[in-house]
């Protein structure tokens, strides 16, 4: 799933290679979240007064409201999300892997 948080962290890339190729692979391979906007920004504000980063709350808050799975590989903010009611499944993409089976 790809969200504007996604597309703004993106937009940010001053390498335009990466850029490119990170865009490309998104409208390739990625699904548009449709959520609530308003919802997700309250969220993520939410977030960012429980010591989230401001990108990191986004993130978070867009995976909350699509009900999706926030997988990350930043371990700290992992950990944050564990120690904090987010009500989706949060884990790095070897946990995932082992939670569906995939070798």
């Amino acid at each position: 799933m790809v969200s504007k948080a996604h597309t703004k962290e993106i937009e940010a890339i001053p390498d335009v290679f990466e850029r490119i190729e990170l865009q490309t692979l998104l409208e390739r391979l990625g699904e548009p979240v449709k959520v609530n906007l308003t919802k997700t920004r309250k969220r993520a504000e939410e977030l960012v007064e429980l010591g989230f980063g401001i990108a990191d709350a986004a993130h978070v808050a867009f995976a909350e409201q699509a009900q999706a799975q926030f997988i990350s590989c930043d371990d700290t903010l992992i950990k944050k999300c564990l120690n904090h009611d987010i009500n989706v499944w949060c884990g790095n993409p070897v946990a995932f892997c082992e939670k569906e089976g995939l070798r």
